[in-house]
C-alpha cells in the first residue's frame, strides 16, 4: 500500500470521529435546552445585555376600575294605599323631639280612628308650622297654649309606645312628615270633634271620622 493511500485512510477516519462527535454534542446539548416560552427579559431568562432591546415591551400594568351598579332607591317607599305605607314603616325605635311631638297629638287627637283620619291630623299640625301664624315648630304647635285639650300643664300625658296605636301614630307621623302620601284634608288649619259647634265661620274641607277640618 502506497504512502499517499495510507495518509488518506487516516484522514476519513479522523473526519468521520470528529462528525460523530459533533452531533452528540448537538444531541445532548438540545435535550438539556430547556423547554419554556418566556419571552427574553423575562424571568426565566438573564436581563438582556446593555444595549439590546428585548423582543416585546411589557406596559406597567393599570388597574382596571369597574363601574359600580346603580344605586337602588331603598329609601323610598312605595305603596298602593295608605295601610300599606303605614306596614311599609317598621316599628318605631326611639322617637324624639318635633317627631315625638307630632305623633303624639296624632296619638291623642285620633287613636282608633282611620289611616286617613290620623293623617290628616298630623297634616294640620304640619301646615300650622309652616304658616308663619303659629310657632314655627312642630312642638311648638302642639303645646302652645290653649290648642290641644290634651296638653295640660305643658306636657301631654304618658304613652303606651308598645301599643299598635303608637306605632301606627309614629308611621303616620312620618308619612305626614315625608310628604308621601295626600291628606283628604290638604291645606287644613283647624279641625274640631263633630260634637262640637263651635261656629268658626271658616272654609270647611273636609270631614272625617270624628273630625271636621277647615282652611
Amino acid at each position: 500500500m502506497s504512502f499517499r493511500l495510507k495518509a488518506a485512510i487516516i484522514a476519513a477516519f479522523a473526519l468521520s470521529a470528529t462528525a460523530a462527535v459533533t452531533a452528540a454534542d448537538r444531541s445532548s446539548a438540545s435535550e438539556a435546552a430547556p423547554s419554556v416560552t418566556s419571552l427574553p427579559g423575562t424571568s426565566e431568562f438573564a436581563a438582556p445585555s446593555a444595549g439590546s432591546k428585548p423582543a416585546v415591551n411589557f406596559a406597567a400594568p393599570r388597574e382596571v376600575a369597574q363601574p359600580l351598579a346603580p344605586l337602588s332607591n331603598s329609601d323610598d317607599v312605595k305603596a298602593d294605599n295608605l295601610a300599606a305605607l303605614v306596614d311599609a314603616q317598621g316599628v318605631p325605635e326611639d322617637v324624639e323631639g318635633d317627631m315625638k311631638c307630632l305623633a303624639g297629638a296624632v296619638y291623642f287627637e285620633s287613636k282608633g280612628e282611620s289611616l286617613e283620619g290620623q293623617l290628616a291630623v298630623a297634616r294640620v299640625i304640619i301646615n300650622r308650622a309652616n304658616s308663619g301664624r303659629f310657632a314655627d315648630s312642630l312642638c311648638g304647635v302642639v303645646y302652645q297654649p290653649g290648642q290641644f285639650s290634651f296638653v295640660r300643664g305643658g306636657s301631654m300625658p304618658s304613652i303606651h309606645m308598645s301599643s299598635h296605636s303608637w306605632r301606627e301614630a309614629v308611621a303616620i307621623a312620618q308619612i305626614a312628615m315625608d310628604d308621601s302620601w295626600n291628606s283628604k284634608a290638604e291645606g287644613a288649619l283647624y279641625f274640631h270633634a263633630r260634637r262640637v259647634s263651635p261656629g268658626w265661620g271658616k272654609r270647611q274641607l273636609a270631614a272625617i271620622d270624628n273630625h271636621i277640618f277647615y282652611r
